[in-house]
């Protein structure tokens, strides 16, 4: 006899993920269909009594658990994180105050220094009892697989859930609690506020709804928790919102996270693609002893070409940011495949730009995090070295020697505006530098840098030097180069052409809305920091450097990779390409040759740069008409006039210098091994007069 278990049970059976009153409809129509009966018969009810249960059913039985045996599904995160997730779908029982509302309580997110009632680190509920629950509305049947918490993000308070239930719906009004068997499940939270715990269940479920009803909660705080659900959407072509948000790539690339293993096979097979332009060597070792690999792409790979600018981009100095790590991977692979298939743009950028990938600065720091897993890696395992240090500020601290000797007056006659030398403290070998640091030190002295950035994860922003506040204890504060107007442009050539940076109407990672300020900002204005890369590299080479924060999450789920390259793969060919703006050029002597160390001045900007070791140097200006001069010596001072026009590529400006007499005659004398004479100046004798006159 045809019962309604019969009815559900051919649901399941036929896999029918039931979203809508209609899809109920579909289903029962095929039922009479397969039962040989007329469409307006029912085997076992009058059809008046089915038209009433379709609702019911509509509301409860099409929350279904599918039966996988032992094999559980493993699924990637909604999105909680990564703000795929909106505002508007999640929500909760009660909350202490707006800026502790259900909005914040995604996984990972960080509250200020300052907590404040707009950005606060987590949901916490307005009461403490085991009436309170958080909410997600995926949208569309999903498969639910597990949950992921934290406590709350607070430098001044501890919270976090200890014990949870989940519960599931199709109408956010009928809710069902996750068991197993016939005991309500009841799963293990937080031992502290930062470390993720991920509980899996012991069956996928598919709903549209689900909540988590805390039990429990840290004795001396309150209900708080950031969470991450995981789940896989329910295919469902007609939904809105997915079409909305999906974003595909049509780039045939190897989307995964690579291991220091993988990383390096991977370098090896794009190599073995484009052997003749591109190639594989090393800087050094990290603290462990895993080599730092870099990657090479160029028309004359391994050399410098006379008037061909060198650029770089980096990645990983914080291990657990491993975003910047796989565009690097993808970006080379990119590269290789576009000059295969003769990409114009592409084979432009090959042929004139010697360009370096280093895509993991810290593969100590990565292997801890991967370790523990894109989700549960948390925000900070893994950021350090091996031994401890932040390698992106490990670098000698640059800004506070040039500004005392500003403010003695000692710049520029007594001391350099540029090319500041490193202090003997911190070349000593019990300086607290890690080798990493090290590595990148002999890399930067090594290659004649002009343009540089270093990829990092946790926001989306660029940020350009200077990082360090000029007032010592002053947090935040504008603090800008002599270049500010370039490291203006270069950083929004970056954020603009980025899918996300700009746009107005995202949400913000954390707690500051960088789309205000067209995806850009000072670094010493968002958070003053003493050596970092940035500020040393402008103030110590000719190599102008930023930093790229490409994503709200640090470690993405493998999943989410395509869509992140959508969103930086322009904006990546795009910065490559202001390498070439501005001026360029060679200084040589009457002879041709090269003159190497020349300092080249432009009229207006307190900062110099110097020519390579052949005489050839860039200068990244924006457009405009600029005095620029030579010194270099033995030679005298040179000066013309190098104009800078709006479309790309830079203009040449040449000088010849001619040797100074002085020069000459000390040449002359070296050559001969004798040493210029010092001539005195003797006291005039009086001259006398003859008599009479």
């Amino acid at each position: 006899m045809c019962t309604l278990f019969h009815f559900v049970t051919l649901l399941e059976v036929g896999s029918l993920k039931l979203a809508t009153y209609g899809s109920v409809l579909l289903a029962f129509t095929l039922l009479r269909a397969c039962s040989g009966l007329p469409l307006g018969c029912c085997v076992c009810y009058p059809c008046a009594w089915i038209e009433r249960l379709l609702p019911v059913l509509f509301a409860g039985l099409i929350l279904m658990t599918i039966n996988i045996g032992a094999d559980l599904i493993e699924c990637p995160p909604l999105g909680l994180e990564n703000l795929k997730i909106d505002d508007f779908q999640l929500h909760a029982s009660t909350m202490q105050r707006y800026g502790l509302g259900a909005h914040r309580g995604r996984l990972n997110i960080q509250a200020g220094l300052y907590e404040d009632d707009l950005y606060d680190g987590g949901w916490c509920a307005g009461r403490n009892d085991p009436l309170q629950w958080f909410e997600v509305d995926a949208r569309r049947l999903t498969k639910f697989t597990g949950v992921i918490t934290q406590g709350r993000s607070s430098v001044w308070s501890s919270d976090w859930v200890t014990l949870y239930r989940v519960l599931l719906s199709n109408d956010s009004h009928t809710w069902v609690a996750l068991k197993n068997g016939t005991r309500e499940l009841l799963f293990i939270g937080n031992k502290e506020k930062e470390i993720p715990v991920q509980n899996t269940f012991p069956r996928p479920v598919v709903a549209r709804y689900i909540r988590i009803n805390p039990r429990s909660w840290y004795s001396g705080g309150s209900i708080c928790m950031r969470t991450e659900i995981l789940g896989c959407p329910m295919p469902d072509p007609n939904n809105y919102y997915h079409r909305r948000n999906e974003i595909t790539t049509t780039d045939n690339l190897d989307f995964k996270h690579h291991s220091y293993k993988e990383m390096r096979q991977l370098m090896k097979v794009v190599n073995e693609m484009c052997p003749n332009i591109t190639r594989i060597y090393n800087i050094g070792k990290s603290y462990s002893g895993q080599k730092l690999y870099a990657f090479e792409i160029s028309d004359n790979p391994g050399e410098h070409e006379l008037g061909e600018p060198e650029f770089r981009y980096t990645a990983g100095s914080h291990g657990n940011e491993v975003l910047g790590r796989e565009l690097l991977l993808l970006l080379m692979q990119f590269m290789c495949q576009e000059y295969l298939s003769r990409n114009p743009r592409i084979r432009r950028l090959v042929h004139e730009t010697r360009i370096h990938l280093l895509p993991s600065i810290n593969p100590d720091g990565y292997n801890k995090a991967a370790e523990a897993g894109s989700e549960l890696s948390g925000w900070s395992l893994g950021r350090w070295s091996q031994d401890g240090l932040d390698i992106h500020h490990n670098f000698p601290d640059l800004n506070a020697i040039l500004w005392e000797a500003e403010s003695r007056k000692w710049v520029p006659r007594r001391f350099p505006n540029h090319h500041i030398p490193i202090p003997e403290w911190y070349q000593s070998k019990n300086a607290t530098v890690a080798m990493e640091t090290r590595a990148l030190l002999g890399w930067m002295e090594k290659i004649p840098f002009v343009l540089g950035s270093n990829l990092q994860g946790g926001e989306l922003v660029v940020t350009f030097p200077y990082d360090r506040t000029r007032p010592h204890r002053t947090m935040r504060e504008a603090t800008p180069t002599p270049d500010d107007h370039v490291f203006r442009w270069l950083a929004f050539s970056y954020a603009s052409t980025h899918r996300l940076m700009t746009d107005a109407a995202r949400r913000v990672c954390h707690t500051d809305d960088f789309a205000k300020e067209d995806g850009t900002i000072n670094g010493a204005s968002w958070h003053t920091a003493a050596g970092s890369m940035n500020d040393f590299s402008y103030l110590h080479t000719n190599c102008f450097e930023l930093s790229m924060y490409v994503g709200c999450d640090k470690f993405p789920h493998e999943s989410e990779l395509p869509e992140e390259w959508e969103n930086n793969r322009e904006s990546l060919l795009v910065f490559m390409e202001q390498v070439h703006r501005g001026i360029k050029g060679v200084v040589r002597d009457m002879q041709g040759r090269g003159i190497a160390n020349a300092i080249i001045s432009v009229e207006g900007i307190n900062h110099d740069i110097r020519t390579a070791a052949e005489g050839d140097y860039w200068r990244l200006l924006n457009p405009g008409e600029y005095r620029v001069t030579v010194r270099a010596e033995g030679f005298p001072t040179t000066s013309k006039m190098c104009k800078v026009g709006y479309d790309m590529g830079a203009t040449r400006c040449d000088f010849t210098v001619t040797r100074s007499n002085l020069s000459r005659i000390k040449e002359i004398m070296k050559k001969y091994n004798k040493q210029p004479v010092t001539l005195r100046q003797l006291p005039r004798r009086p001259r006398h007069r003859p008599l009479g006159t």
